[in-house]
């Protein structure tokens, strides 16, 4: 009987050292000193503005991530409709508020949306905009609109967070 405990207590202690642990978030005091309160989070939690870049311009637009929009849009300047090759495209500018950098855009028209908001209704273009957001660079569809009312230029939506990002929005600029 004392054999079939040890062998018994042998399987368990191997059982529990080949299970992975989890690391929780959790908080995590600065210093003693300093009474500063640091999160933990997973790598893909983001809050709810940050930073993205349209390559190839060098400076960040602060984004305001919105969960309950479709797609995502960002403002331009001086957009036309031309046709190319048989194709619809679409030119514009886009320059960023804060650092006045600016670049001229030549884009396939991908389709036009209908965006409805209270009480009233418009049309955009969609484009494909290359993407580089945190540490990762990937294509999405954005349609161009008149965000100079806005006080963010760039709006990111579920086309881009799904399956990417989870949301909290008591956070700010949490990618780098």
């Amino acid at each position: 009987m004392r054999k079939v405990l040890c062998v018994l207590m042998v399987f368990i202690l191997a059982a529990c050292a080949e299970q992975k642990q989890n690391i929780v978030p959790g908080i995590v005091p600065n210093s003693a000193k300093e009474q500063k309160i640091i999160k933990i989070l997973p790598k893909n939690v983001i809050g709810e503005v940050e930073p993205i870049y349209l390559p190839p311009m060098k400076s960040p637009f602060l984004s305001r991530i919105d969960t309950g929009a479709t797609s995502s849009s960002f403002d331009a300047y001086e957009v036309k409709r031309f046709e190319r090759d048989g194709k619809d495209w679409v030119s514009f500018k886009v320059i960023n508020r804060e650092t006045k950098e600016e670049h001229s855009f030549e884009k396939p028209l991908i389709r036009r949306v209908r965006i409805k908001r209270i009480g009233e209704e418009e049309h955009r273009v969609t484009v494909e905009m290359d993407v580089k957001m945190g540490g990762e660079k990937f294509k999405a569809d954005f349609t161009i609109a008149e965000r100079h009312d806005f006080e963010y230029q760039t709006l990111i939506g579920r086309n881009i967070l799904g399956g990417r990002y989870a949301v909290d929005v008591s956070l700010s600029n949490t990618l780098k």
